[in-house]
């Protein structure tokens, strides 16, 4: 989220190594490494306490990876020695001693390059068939060695090697987790990447109810939040929203004017983030983009067609470091929810006042850009989930009418796509903080997943319940339980009911502090001083293990989720005023996990309601047999257009609307340098070549009123 003032080891070599656990089997992934305040009592410090109770080794994975001597794995050929022929003229005692020698070293020697070496080529050689990149795509070494590609530059690495980025800087790759990165300007879309062993690589397929989501969110790179650049909104005082903040930024000229917010997307992010995130044991992202992505209308002030290249630069470094997107359209036009992150904040005019069809029609093709980009054989697995509406106010709009354009959008995404398994992303809806009222939706419909963002800051408590109560197993007071007892349930249930369920958005905010928390200015809820939440500097180690086994207990609870956010921009004054809200410095300094199955039992061991689905969904929920087929009876209930919309005072039919005969505004593929060895097609923004027809645009003659401001206003007679 994007916060609102609402209140609102391993049993077997290859399972350490990252294939898919067994089917109901997932005691390799329960025994992850325990947090450190869960191993050490309060009389001693949580260095002496690990040490002791924990075997040296340079490898934090723990339980899931087998104890292998990584120097001794180096040693390890890429190809199997020959034995030297017998010469006949030897004595039969030195021929049976010479047997026994050499079986003596298969089992010393060979069997354990097999294991190690044997399999893991296998399991990316099954890969590179399944998704047809190429054979000779090169396998990651071990250790921190860059294999150099005929062309030079490395092309793969693990964990110690050094990445050198588009403006020449170096860091070095650090991931303990047995994760490796692939990037050849050869097969610029090679998808063998994979960001630690427990995840299968792009190129594998990922099951939902087996495989976990450990993942972050990239809020505020392209869709800017007071709270998370605060910097750019204090230099403009009044601004509450990218649409105020864009309109002073534009009349700005002296400090470049929009070309500030380019600025914005070319820094905040950088590859090394998405390394980091890669290192910190995450495996998706989750990134709001705008729909001035792609165009807008002349009267926005958005700065429009200029973050999707930078979006593009993501997407690579994602692919480059095996992260999967969940790519989120979090802005509508008209606003779904009148909160300042959807561009503008104030009214609703999505499906909502006079201009509410009109928005819709707008929304729908932005949809249909979307989908058609990322269906492309070139990012289907890199972006298997589609959030197409960040939290839509279903309960103001309408449940009927928001039920009507999801079951529109379902229909256009599947046409472009088709249906069933692998073909298109999973269609995220979220549940408009009310995961328990959707039961029944949609019936056989195709891979539509459920998001839903818990909040303790935005429900307008004083959340005065201490969270500093020492460094052991009680560290966190009774925040931890409540975070088990207040999700866990709810996404069992879910899971059970709905389908396939995801958490896009959950924080360690347990109160409401933070600046611009809750919009310019803003005030709290928050019952003490929020000064001592707004300064991470002075936390002390009680306060960082209350604040970790909080996150893990959140993460236990809700099982696949997506923290918001990975990072928090500094303020004017040079510090991040929201550290709640950052997972990055959270990492730094101590109070987030730097093993996310860590959280894995939390629930359990404070005694509340932890993961209980059994993994098993019904097939129409992941793309198997029936999915697509939803019943006449269902569809015939929710028309399009919807038969009623709030705060317009007229029929739907006479309602404003744009006519389909616009030039669609595709999504431009990467610009990628040629290379001398190999013609690479990088795609042209479009995967269905059926889909033609054209994009919404205004009908001549017509007087539209603002589609931004449209609630209870005339109806105009022409349109």
């Amino acid at each position: 989220m994007d916060p609102r003032p609402l209140s609102t080891a391993s049993e077997t070599l290859a399972t350490a190594l990252g294939t898919p656990l067994p089917e109901n089997d997932q005691a390799s992934f329960l025994e992850p490494p325990k947090p450190t305040y869960l191993q050490y009592s309060n009389t001693s410090s949580p260095r002496e306490s690990y040490a002791a109770s924990t075997p040296r080794s340079n490898n934090t994975s723990g339980a899931l990876l087998p104890a292998v001597d990584k120097a001794e794995a180096n040693e390890y050929p890429e190809e199997l020695p020959r034995s030297n022929p017998r010469s006949s003229k030897r004595r039969p005692l030195l021929i049976l001693a010479g047997l026994l020698a050499f079986a003596v070293l298969v089992l010393v020697v060979v069997l354990p390059v097999w294991f190690t070496v044997g399999v893991r080529n296998q399991r990316n050689q099954n890969a590179q068939a399944g998704s047809g990149s190429s054979a000779s795509s090169p396998k990651p070494s071990s250790g921190g060695s860059n294999p150099a590609s005929p062309a030079g530059p490395p092309t793969t690495g693990r964990d110690g090697s050094v990445i050198t980025m588009e403006d020449g800087s170096t860091f070095t790759y650090n991931n303990k987790f047995d994760g490796f990165w692939v990037s050849d300007p050869n097969d610029p879309f090679n998808n063998n990447a994979q960001p630690n062993s427990w995840t299968p690589p792009l190129n594998q397929s990922w099951t939902w109810g087996k495989d976990r989501v450990f993942g972050v969110n990239l809020g505020g790179l392209f869709v800017l939040e007071p709270f998370i650049s605060p910097a750019l909104y204090q230099k403009y005082p009044g601004a509450t929203d990218e649409w105020s903040l864009s309109t002073l930024m534009a009349a700005d000229t002296a400090s470049g004017g929009l070309n500030q917010l380019e600025d914005h997307y070319r820094t905040f992010v950088t590859e090394k983030d998405i390394a980091e995130i890669a290192g910190a044991g995450l495996n998706w992202v989750r990134i709001p983009i705008p729909f001035w992505a792609i165009d807008k209308l002349p009267s926005e002030p958005f700065l429009e067609k200029t973050s999707w290249k930078y979006m593009l630069r993501v997407l690579g470094w994602c692919r480059k470091y095996g992260l999967r997107v969940n790519l989120d359209l979090h802005t509508i036009p008209g606003s779904q929810n009148g909160y300042n992150h959807s561009g503008k904040g104030g009214q609703i005019n999505f499906l909502k006042g006079v201009m509410g069809l009109a928005n819709a029609q707008r929304a729908l093709n932005y949809i249909r850009i979307f989908t058609e980009f990322i269906s492309q054989p070139q990012y289907k697995d890199l972006v298997p989930m589609f959030s197409i509406m960040n939290e839509p106010l279903r309960k103001i709009i309408g449940i009927e009418t928001m039920t009507s354009f999801y079951l529109e959008a379902h229909s256009m995404i599947r046409n472009i796509t088709g249906v069933g398994e692998g073909k298109g992303p999973y269609i995220a809806i979220h549940d408009s903080f009310d995961i328990g009222g959707w039961d029944n939706f949609l019936p056989g419909s195709d891979r539509i997943a459920i998001d839903t963002h818990p909040y303790f800051a935005f429900r307008n408590s004083p959340a005065t319940d201490p969270i500093a109560t020492g460094t052991g197993p009680d560290a966190g007071g009774p925040w931890p339980a409540e975070a088990c007892n207040s999700w866990g349930a709810m996404i069992n249930n879910s899971r059970s009911s709905f389908g396939v369920t995801i958490a896009g958005e959950f924080s360690n905010g347990f109160n409401d502090c933070g600046l611009f928390l809750n919009g310019v200015p803003g005030g709290h809820s928050y019952g003490g001083d929020c000064k001592d939440w707004e300064d991470s500097s002075n936390w002390s180690a009680a306060t960082k293990a209350g604040l970790q086994h909080f996150a893990l207990a959140s993460m236990d609870a809700l099982q696949d989720f997506f923290f918001w956010t990975w990072k928090i921009g500094k303020s004017a004054a040079g510090t991040v005023d929201a550290p709640l809200w950052s997972y990055q410095l959270g990492l730094e300094n101590g109070w987030m996990p730097k093993d996310p199955r860590q959280a894995t039992g939390v629930c359990a061991a404070v005694g509340a309601p932890g993961p209980a689905f059994d993994g098993k969904f019904q097939p129409t929920q992941t793309g198997g047999a029936g999915a697509g087929n939803i019943e006449p009876a269902v569809t015939a209930q929710f028309p399009w257009p919807p038969a009623a919309i709030l705060d317009a005072d007229a029929p739907v039919n006479l309602l404003p609307t744009y006519t389909p005969t616009g030039a669609i505004a595709t999504l431009p593929p990467p610009t990628l340098t040629p290379t001398p060895t190999k013609s690479v097609d990088v795609g042209n923004g479009w995967f269905n070549s059926q889909d033609t027809a054209g994009a919404p645009t205004p009908i001549a003659g017509c007087s539209y009123p603002d589609p931004w401001d449209a609630n209870d206003v005339a109806v105009p007679a022409a349109c």
